[in-house]
């Protein structure tokens, strides 16, 4: 779809601040959508061809949610992190090594979508981001969770189909951590911190496809005050 095909999408987006211009085979961010600047407030350039992104997306300062889901990015630059009322970033799908270092500038984040990509470390940009709600690293090749996961504020972490062998000795002091998905990583039981089952506030945890079987987390210490916060998640849902 060229430029004349996009038209009638930047003239909805204008009254409506929501710009949706998927599966165009875009290989650049096309100069009419920061024309918009001054009202988007969604852009969702997913399904493109994109390489970069330009500085002049900066110029978009109101906008909360960013969808760049299946394209060919392989850096996010740090001066994205100027959009300071984003919300929600998703990059899946792309060809990430990291995120920008300054990730923890945007205050206001609350879902960060980074699936499918090639990220060897955990992101320790996302600590100390008290808006955050959920986080998905999952199809990366993450290999442990680093300490410091006590300033980790989400409730939902997916880390399912990396490389991970290693969790953070602070895991269970992440303060609203309550789903965490770890299938298909590298884990023994060893692996599986008592405190993480006993201490945290973690009511639902995935660890099918490890090197255990799941139902040896009823071994480890903690088993039983993890499945009481298990059932009683179950009963406010019925």
């Amino acid at each position: 779809m060229g430029n004349s095909g996009l038209k009638q999408h930047y003239e909805t987006a204008a009254k409506t601040g929501v710009l949706q211009i998927s599966e165009n085979k875009l290989k650049e961010i096309p100069n009419d959508v920061f024309n918009l600047c001054d009202v988007l407030r969604n852009l969702d350039l997913s399904k493109n061809k994109l390489t970069y992104l330009p500085e002049d997306i900066c110029k978009l300062k109101h906008l909360k949610q960013l969808n760049l889901d299946n394209n060919k990015i392989d850096t996010i630059p740090n001066f994205l992190c100027n959009l300071q009322k984003l919300e929600l970033l998703n990059v899946s799908n792309n060809l990430l090594v990291n995120l920008p270092q300054n990730l923890n500038n945007l205050r206001h984040l609350k879902q960060v979508y980074a699936s499918h990509n090639k990220i060897q470390d955990f992101p320790k940009q996302l600590l100390g981001l008290q808006t955050l709600e959920v986080v998905d690293l999952s199809y990366n090749k993450i290999t442990s969770i680093p300490p410091g996961m006590s300033q980790f504020y989400a409730a939902e972490l997916n880390l399912s189909q990396n490389e991970i062998s290693q969790l953070g000795e602070d895991l269970h002091q992440a303060p609203r951590l309550k789903i965490l998905r770890l299938e298909e990583n590298c884990l023994s039981v060893d692996a599986i911190s008592p405190e993480l089952l006993r201490d945290s506030k973690l009511h639902t945890i995935h660890v099918d496809g490890n090197l255990f079987e799941p139902k040896q987390l009823a071994s480890v210490e903690g088993y039983n005050e993890y499945t009481e916060r298990y059932t009683a998640m179950k009963k406010k849902m019925f």
